[in-house]
């Protein structure tokens, strides 16, 4: 073997170093290669999902699509027949303005005060809530027309969502509420388009009732049946229908208003079944 001579004790050769004491031939340390960081992540991966696999039976059961999320009463309201307190609580419902604005006519659907705020008792808001959803699905049913005001900018979503979810006789107002728009029609809309029109709607929902009296007062002029959110401030004989309610609560009238949409939609969808019935029949 060919090696040469060095300062150190040994020699070097072309596989290794052979020492004077030890005179054994001890091979050169190979340095690993580099990792690959696909193979690495692919790895990490895999054993984070056996742990989640093998943990996730022994935990909660919950996941984003079973469990509550804010964007849920917008695009996926619950059911006539799911308005728990629960929800309500979650979306806020319970809330009220300061005890010194209480109205008397409110007393009945007040739980009582906590740090100067009025607690609605929900245990009277669900079956008022449930009434509505009736009587919505009742007019949608017999081809009535809803109408859905919210003139919030925040309100925007809910009642466009609201309208579009019924199709047939549901509309809306998201902007300003004309003065004049039911008792006035000649003059807002044109005496050539008014006879041709149904400007008196069959139901009002309203989301905001004490931003929107001269709404109130027409439909009550032109004996149309109003749904309201009434908070403690606010007088629950103001509307036909009061759902005792945060009403300056974002997510609960996108609650509420979903609730009733899906009523709304049930009876409309109930509604084209007798006409479509009632035309083969007329064929046959």
């Amino acid at each position: 073997m060919q090696a040469i001579r060095t300062r150190s004790l040994g020699f070097v050769g072309r596989r290794g170093i052979t020492t004077a004491s030890e005179g054994v031939l001890k091979p050169r340390a190979r340095t690993p290669p580099p990792p690959n960081e696909w193979e690495e992540l692919m790895h990490s991966r895999s054993k984070q999902h056996e742990i989640v696999s093998y943990f996730s039976q022994l935990g909660s059961t919950q996941t984003r699509d079973n469990s509550f999320q804010p964007h849920h009463p917008l695009h996926r309201p619950p059911g006539p027949h799911e308005a728990t307190i629960s929800a309500l609580m979650a979306a806020g419902a319970h809330l009220g303005h300061s005890h010194k604005l209480l109205r008397p006519a409110f007393m009945p659907y007040a739980y009582g005060t906590r740090s100067g705020v009025t607690i609605i008792n929900l245990e009277e808001t669900v079956p008022l809530l449930r009434r509505a959803a009736n009587v919505l699905r009742a007019v949608a049913r017999n081809g009535g027309s809803v109408v859905f005001l919210g003139t919030h900018e925040s309100l925007r979503p809910a009642v466009i969502k609201a309208a579009q979810r019924i199709g047939h006789n549901a509309f809306h107002v998201a902007s300003r509420w004309k003065p004049g728009t039911l008792t006035n029609s000649e003059q807002i809309f044109g005496s050539q388009i008014t006879p041709g029109l149904q400007i008196v709607p069959d139901l009002v929902v309203l989301l905001n009732p004490a931003d929107n009296l001269v709404a109130i007062r027409e439909c009550a002029v032109k004996h149309v049946p109003t749904i309201g959110i009434i908070d403690s401030n606010i007088d629950p004989r103001l509307v036909t229908y009061p759902i005792p309610a945060n009403d300056d609560s974002v997510r609960t009238a996108e609650l509420i208003s979903g609730l009733l949409s899906l009523a709304g939609k049930e009876g409309a969808t109930a509604y084209l079944e007798q006409k479509e019935q009632s035309q083969q029949q007329r064929a046959a």
